[in-house]
């Protein structure tokens, strides 16, 4: 598996927090799966502020990393 589009993408992470949206949108998958991912903790880490949710795109780009590396040992 080869990581080039994962990087690409995350470099042009934008200088403000991410919305759940933007997340599902990063990653090419359902609304509901970040929401699932969430639930159960195994997705990016996210904070509230207020009642929106919100992710650090720094964090995100750790957790994405942490997916692939974890990929490739496997």
């Amino acid at each position: 598996m080869t990581t080039a589009p994962i990087t690409q993408a995350l470099t042009g992470l934008p200088d403000r927090y991410l919305t759940p949206i933007d997340i599902a949108a990063l990653l090419s998958v359902p609304l509901e799966t970040v929401y699932q991912w969430r639930r159960k903790r195994t997705g990016p880490p996210g904070f509230r502020i207020g009642k929106h949710l919100r992710y650090d795109p720094a964090a995100v780009h750790h957790w994405i990393c942490e997916r692939a590396s974890d990929d490739a040992a496997a």
